[in-house]
C-alpha cells in the first residue's frame, strides 16, 4: 500500500485497541503519540518500538505538535469525547487523513465544525462507528435487508442504548506525578482531578467520563453512535436525519422518539442493540445475534428469507476486513470510507437532539437541512446546540 505515518493523539483502553489495529497493517508506522499521562504515553512507544525491534515511535509535545509535524500522513483521535474536535480540525487543516472515535461530537456545532472541516479539505476521515464494517457483518446484513424491502414498509426502529449523562460530582483527589490535568480538562469547566475521569498510568477498562456531561453525553451517545448508526444506515439517512423529536410525556429518560419525515418512527430504547419492524416481519440484530421473524413476537419462528442475500439492482453493502483496513485503503486509493466525517456528524445528532430531547422535555420540531429546531420551544432548544468553552491551552 505505500508507507502511512500515522501519529496516535490519546492513549487509553481505545487508544490500545486502535494502535494493534493499525499496527498490523503492511506499510503503517505508528510514529508518534501525543497523551497527557506519562505512563500511558511510554506504554505506547514501549509496544510499537518492542514490536518493530527498533526506535519508530517517538513522543509528541503536545497534540498541536503532533498534527503539524510534515512527516505524519494520518492521525488517529483516541481521546476522551470532549477532545475530538479540535485535533481532528486541527489536522484536517493540516491536510492530515483523521481516524476519530465515536461519538464524533460533543455538540451539535461541533460535529457540524468538524464535518465541514474534512469537506474543505478533502482529506479521507473515518468515524469510529465499526458495526458498519465488523461483527461479522451482521450489522451490514441487517441494514442491507431493510433497504431491500425485505420488511416492506419499516414502522419503527428500537435502539438499545443507554442513558444520557449526568454533571459530574466527583469529590477532588490529589494530583499524582506525570498527569497533565490542565491538558486533560481543555475545553471543560475545571474541576479536580478524580481517577475515575483520567486514570492512572495504563489501564485496561473504559474510563468513567463517559458518564459526566461535560466530557460526553452518556451511554445514550457512546452506543448511540453505533445502534443509532445502523439505523440511519439502513434507513438511507446517512446525510440526513428526523423532523421531530418526542420525549416522554411523564418524564422519564427512555423511550424519546425521532420522527422521520417519511413517518417511520426511531425510539430511544429496545429489546436488543436495534430492531427493526415492517409491515413484513421484523429483524433483530446485535453484536451477538441477528434473526428475522413474521410478525412482531420475539417468540415467532425464524423468516431466514427476511435476511436473503441481495439479487440483481439490489442495494449491496460494503464488506470491509475491518474499519481500520476500510480508512487505510481508502487514503491509498481515494474511495469514501464507510462513515464519514459527514455520516458520523449526523448520527451524533441523534444523540445530541435526544439529549436536549430530555433536557427541554417537550416535542421539538428539527430541520435537518438547516439543523435548526423549528417549533415553539426552538429558542431554548436552539441555544444548547453548542456549549461554552473554557479558555485553554
Amino acid at each position: 500500500m505505500g508507507r502511512i505515518n500515522v501519529g496516535i493523539v490519546g492513549y487509553g483502553k481505545r487508544g490500545s485497541e486502535l494502535l494493534d489495529a493499525f499496527m498490523d497493517h503492511p506499510g503503517v508506522e505508528v510514529v508518534s503519540v501525543a497523551e497527557v499521562v506519562d505512563a500511558r504515553r511510554d506504554e505506547c512507544i514501549r509496544r510499537v518500538n518492542a514490536k518493530r525491534g527498533r526506535t519508530v515511535c517517538t513522543a509528541a509535545r503536545s497534540w498541536r505538535e503532533l498534527v503539524s509535524d510534515p512527516s505524519i500522513d494520518a492521525v488517529v483521535v483516541a481521546t476522551p469525547d470532549h477532545w475530538h474536535a479540535e485535533p481532528s480540525i486541527a489536522a484536517c487543516l493540516a491536510g492530515k487523513h483523521v481516524y476519530c472515535e465515536k461519538p464524533l461530537s460533543l455538540t451539535l456545532a461541533e460535529g457540524r465544525a468538524i464535518a465541514a472541516a474534512a469537506r474543505a479539505t478533502g482529506v479521507t476521515f473515518q468515524v469510529g462507528s465499526q458495526q458498519r464494517s465488523e461483527f461479522n457483518h451482521m450489522f451490514a446484513t441487517a441494514a442491507e435487508s431493510v433497504r431491500n424491502g425485505r420488511l416492506g414498509t419499516v414502522k419503527r426502529v428500537l435502539a438499545g442504548v443507554g442513558p444520557m449523562a449526568k454533571p459530574c460530582d466527583l469529590p477532588e483527589e490529589p494530583l499524582p506525578p506525570g498527569i497533565d490535568w490542565e491538558a486533560w480538562l481543555g475545553q471543560a469547566p475545571w474541576r479536580g482531578f478524580h481517577h475515575e475521569l483520567c486514570p492512572i498510568g495504563m489501564h485496561g477498562h473504559y474510563p468513567a467520563w463517559r458518564n459526566y456531561a461535560e466530557y460526553a453525553n452518556g451511554g445514550l451517545a457512546d452506543f448511540g453512535a453505533h445502534h443509532f448508526d445502523i439505523a440511519q444506515w439502513a434507513l438511507g439517512m446517512d446525510l440526513s436525519g428526523p423532523v421531530k423529536v418526542t420525549p416522554p410525556a411523564d418524564g422519564a429518560r427512555t423511550g424519546l422518539v425521532f420522527t422521520y419525515a417519511s413517518g417511520i418512527e426511531l425510539v430511544h430504547g429496545g429489546p436488543t442493540d436495534c430492531t427493526f419492524i415492517g409491515t413484513e416481519g421484523t429483524i433483530e440484530v446485535s453484536r451477538g445475534h441477528l434473526k428475522a421473524y413474521k410478525g412482531e413476537d420475539r417468540r415467532a419462528d425464524p423468516a431466514m428469507e427476511l435476511l436473503r442475500p441481495p439479487g440483481p439492482g439490489e442495494v449491496r453493502l460494503p464488506r470491509n476486513r475491518s474499519h481500520v483496513h476500510d480508512f487505510l485503503t481508502a487514503i491509498v486509493d481515494g474511495h469514501e470510507p464507510i462513515c464519514t466525517a459527514e455520516t458520523g456528524h449526523r448520527t451524533a445528532t441523534l444523540c445530541h437532539l435526544a439529549v436536549i430531547g430530555y433536557t427541554i422535555g417537550q416535542p421539538l420540531g428539527w430541520d435537518p437541512d438547516r439543523e435548526e429546531f423549528t417549533g415553539p420551544f426552538a429558542d431554548r432548544a436552539n441555544a444548547l446546540r453548542g456549549r461554552a468553552v473554557r479558555p485553554h491551552a
